[in-house]
């Protein structure tokens, strides 16, 4: 299950460095080219939310090797695509099966280990999740300089296709099935609401917040959301169960999520726009700056794990974000004379940073949850992140598009002297990105101050949550419960 998670985070992260070459193939704008990112993650944020319905409704096997299938059709006829709408339709099927993969994966590591154990397990997951990004940028980049875009998809094929044989000799059932019945209003309030949210956010980004698009968007999320919180909390059998944000520990620990989910992006869209626009790096040179921190990032994880076992999450969180404020700081005064070296050290501790809060934070709430709510917790985790994805990426991109165009409007008025056009908007979109680091250091720091209140606490049993039925004697003799 851990190498069906590294492959559907590897697909994930490939494409992005094949756009340039995607758009000269198919004759596209770069916002067209950009469906192939976007809609990946919109598949994947509207699909997560029903996740906790599936797995209550099929076994382990079924659901692993039906995700696993999906993804292997998707990227059949992504491989096999001529036209730019066939491959964008290979990848959204793709992002079902992917959708699938990771909350299945936490819900099993949740039944399967008690909580003293949970951290060196979920460390094994971030090592597969973090080093499949790692290497994707990279390995996508070598293969684009010797091959066609196509190799990508024709690589993960034979990967794919092993792991479902493993999957059918040695996936084993753990979890027990409820059959519940499906809401189908939930279901649709889900979908519109979520797939309006994240596509209004990843939209305002290259749109503009005051876009009618944008608003439109956004306000039907709202809507639709909002309907659809009443319909969980009014219903018996909700599809994704929000009484788990009555457990404080969860709840704290998801807003700590949200944060440091926006802080992860500043790395994987500040830093490469900054070396590949205002410095003139490849995108190869780029990958590479990153692959350091990643890779140690990956092999730290399981390491933080075993830690978060003996000792918690508090000061793991509170340790690794004052390393990221420390080592965020000094790209806040980025110039055109920045050294690659000394970025690639500061690159590489705020991902050390990254792991010691990472799988921590995310088992610490989990763990609180009683077992009945497991599907729903891993659910509901894993859809914030993705909408905290999509809000980071807007955010960061709006502050640096205001910024830089302020910058050079200021320049323009005299304050620049006697520099060429071309080198004043080199520095402007350079204060634009040192302007959206410094709000990644604010919400560093409001990640800190809520760290402070981690506390380590045992696992809610379901005895709790649920009345014991009573036995008493009747007059007849006869027990009645």
């Amino acid at each position: 299950m851990i190498l069906g998670a590294f492959l559907a985070t590897l697909n994930q992260t490939i494409m992005s460095v094949a756009v340039p070459e995607l758009m000269v193939d198919f004759g596209i704008a770069a916002s067209v080219a950009q469906w192939l990112t976007t809609g990946y993650m919109l598949v994947n944020g509207v699909l997560i939310p029903i996740t906790a319905y599936l797995m209550q409704r099929f076994t382990t096997r079924e659901l692993f090797q039906s995700s696993m299938l999906i993804f292997l059709a998707g990227t059949v006829l992504s491989a096999l695509a001529g036209n730019f709408p066939i491959l964008l339709t290979g990848r959204l099927i793709q992002a079902v099966g992917a959708g699938i993969i990771m909350p299945l994966l936490m819900n099993v590591i949740l039944t399967l280990y008690p909580p003293e154990k949970r951290g060196a397990a979920m460390g094994m997951v971030g090592l597969a999740v973090i080093f499949a990004p790692a290497l994707g940028p990279t390995l996508a980049g070598y293969i684009l300089e010797q091959y066609s875009w196509k190799a990508m998809f024709y690589g993960i094929l034979p990967f794919t296709v092993l792991i479902i044989i493993g999957g059918f000799i040695y996936l084993k059932n753990v979890s027990n099935r409820s059959y519940p019945k499906i809401d189908i209003l939930s279901v649709v309030l889900s979908t519109a609401g979520f797939g309006a949210l994240l596509y209004g956010f990843s939209r305002a980004g290259t749109a503009g917040w005051s876009s009618m698009e944008v608003l439109l968007s956004l306000g039907a999320g709202i809507v639709s959301l909002a309907l659809f919180t009443w319909k969980q909390l009014a219903s018996a059998n909700p599809l994704l169960d929000l009484r788990a944000f009555k457990y404080p520990m969860f709840s704290l620990t998801t807003v700590i999520n949200v944060a440091v989910t926006i802080v992860m992006y500043a790395d994987m869209i500040l830093l490469p726009l900054y070396l590949q626009n205002a410095r003139g790096f490849t995108a190869m040179e780029s990958g590479l700056m990153l692959l350091p921190g990643s890779l140690i990032m990956g092999f730290l994880m399981p390491v933080t794990g075993k830690l978060f076992d003996r000792f918690g999450a508090k000061w793991l969180a509170v340790i690794g974000l004052l390393i990221m404020i420390a080592t965020t700081f000094s790209f806040t005064n980025l110039t055109d004379s920045t050294g690659y070296l000394y970025m690639a050290v500061m690159s590489t501790g705020r991902r050390i940073g990254l792991a010691m809060i990472l799988m921590p934070i995310q088992t610490a709430g989990l763990n609180q949850l009683p077992a009945k709510l497991n599907a729903h917790g891993t659910a509901i985790s894993n859809t914030v992140k993705q909408v905290a994805g999509a809000v980071g990426t807007s955010l960061l991109v709006t502050v640096m598009t205001n910024s830089t165009t302020s910058a050079m409007k200021s320049m323009a008025d005299g304050s620049a002297g006697s520099m060429t056009r071309e080198h004043m908007l080199m520095e402007a979109s350079i204060q634009g990105i040192n302007d959206a680091y410094l709000v990644i250091i604010g919400i560093s720091i409001a990640g800190l101050l809520l760290s402070l209140f981690i506390k380590q606490v045992k696992q809610t049993s379901g005895e709790q949550t649920e009345s014991k039925p009573e036995m008493k004697l009747t007059t007849a003799g006869t027990t009645e419960v």
